[in-house]
């Protein structure tokens, strides 16, 4: 028994520790958050490749230059006889010559294929910022779920706390009557065991707001070791929240739902460079060269060194007239593609839709629900008030005194809970229509 209030004790002294003056509040976690969360962090990556290949530079409308230069080096022994029988032979006959270009190759016309695929590109950009966006939208409802859930179980730490502080002044009670011959032995057993109940309620509740705090860390991108904040407990609701101005929003700012149009403008463009198959390609290329020749031993009629420069330009034209119905099948299919991605955009209007409503409802009787569970905590407690008093005079016992505690206990749990449920609704709702960031 000794042992089991040594472990009480060393328990609620870690507990106690627990107890801060640093307040993280909403909007320091948001801006951790977004700073550190790893998500993000991997999204903003995703944007900036995303935006290297949206730039000119990867779009076909730039020429492409080159340059290239070689040099060669030779020595030969040769040995020729002429009609007279004279013979002339050479040893080691030096032979260099030097080389060098630069050339440019533009396309003029490709069928607006060039064209299109920039405007792909570009498509595919904005459409990864909504993404990212996206991904910055799930961040925050997780951030804004670990953050109450870490504000519910410190009211409902408080509240434990606050009950077993009730038990350890029923058990004072109860010894100093059995002291007096007022009571049994039996009712100061009966209040050291609810000592010691809410004394492990206490630890647990400890315990699950320790990882509730590492959970919301996570989220954060921070060390999961810093425990030792606390979190605002107030909560603000958006009370002007309509259903009909939620689902107009939801339809001009739902990520997905402008996801899924960015996809059918990127089809579009594929469409139209589809098309360019049937089309006339027309290129022009500029090339300077430079070539020289030295011979240091030179015979017969080779040149002692020759060298040769020039310019060279063209224009070409390339129509591929019939490539055997690939380019028609490429169109045909991109078509269907078209088709497929406006069939799929109207199940995402009618999926959120419903999205929208179940979320109203559910926020609408969340709302509900916390102002019946605000009712209950007042009448519990005036319920508890009143046992107390009479408890105090001795006309109810310790079961109907702890039954009272029990169920003011109970309702602010649920109070607490209800609290928490209705903000989180109302974000997900937010989150549905597209403004949370707002």
């Amino acid at each position: 028994m000794k042992m089991k209030h040594t472990i009480l004790l060393v328990g609620i002294f870690f507990v106690n520790m627990l107890q801060s003056q640093n307040i993280l509040t909403q909007e320091e976690a948001i801006k951790i958050t977004l700073e550190n969360n790893y998500d993000i962090l991997v999204s903003k990556n995703d944007l900036d490749v995303a935006k290297n290949n949206a730039s000119i530079y990867n779009s076909g409308y730039l020429p492409s230059a080159s340059v290239s230069s070689g040099a060669n080096y030779s020595t030969t022994n040769s040995e020729n006889e002429a009609q007279d029988g004279v013979v002339t032979s050479i040893d080691n006959a030096v032979s260099k010559s030097y080389n060098a270009s630069v050339g440019i190759n533009y396309t003029i016309f490709d069928g607006f294929n060039r064209k299109n695929t920039y405007k792909k590109l570009q498509e595919a950009y904005g459409l990864t910022e909504l993404q990212a966006r996206q991904i910055i939208e799930n961040a925050m409802i997780q951030l804004y779920a670990n953050y109450f859930e870490v504000a519910r179980l410190t009211e409902n730490n408080n509240n434990q706390k606050q009950s077993l502080d009730i038990s350890k002044q029923r058990l004072q009670r109860a010894n100093y009557s059995f002291e007096y011959g007022q009571n049994t032995k039996l009712d100061v057993l009966n209040a050291e065991v609810d000592v010691n109940n809410d004394s492990i309620n206490v630890l647990n509740s400890s315990r699950l707001l320790v990882n509730a705090k590492r959970d919301l860390n996570v989220t954060m991108g921070r060390d999961v070791s810093t425990i030792f904040f606390d979190v605002e407990t107030e909560i603000d609701y958006k009370l002007d929240l309509t259903l009909d101005q939620l689902l107009k929003d939801s339809e001009k700012n739902n990520a997905s739902i402008l996801q899924t149009e960015k996809n059918i403008n990127i089809t579009n463009y594929n469409l139209a460079i589809d098309k360019s198959g049937w089309m006339p390609n027309v290129s022009a290329n500029a090339n300077y060269s430079w070539n020289k020749t030295i011979n240091d031993d030179p015979i017969g009629f080779s040149m002692a060194s020759q060298q040769n420069d020039g310019i060279n330009a063209g224009l070409s034209l390339g129509w591929n007239l019939f490539d055997g119905g690939k380019t028609k099948t490429r169109v045909q299919n991109s078509k269907i593609q078209i088709e497929t991605q406006e069939i799929f955009k109207q199940q995402q209007l009618q999926l959120l839709k419903r999205d929208v409503n179940n979320a109203w409802e559910t926020y609408q009787n969340a709302l509900f629900t916390l102002g019946v569970q605000e009712s209950n905590v007042l009448t519990n407690e005036r319920n508890f008030d009143r046992t107390k008093e009479q408890y105090k005079l001795g006309q109810v016992n310790s079961i109907d005194f702890r039954q009272a505690q029990i169920n003011l206990l109970n309702a602010n749990l649920s109070w607490s809970q209800s609290k928490y449920d209705a903000k989180n609704s109302e974000y997900q709702l937010l989150y549905l229509a597209g403004i949370l960031l707002n």
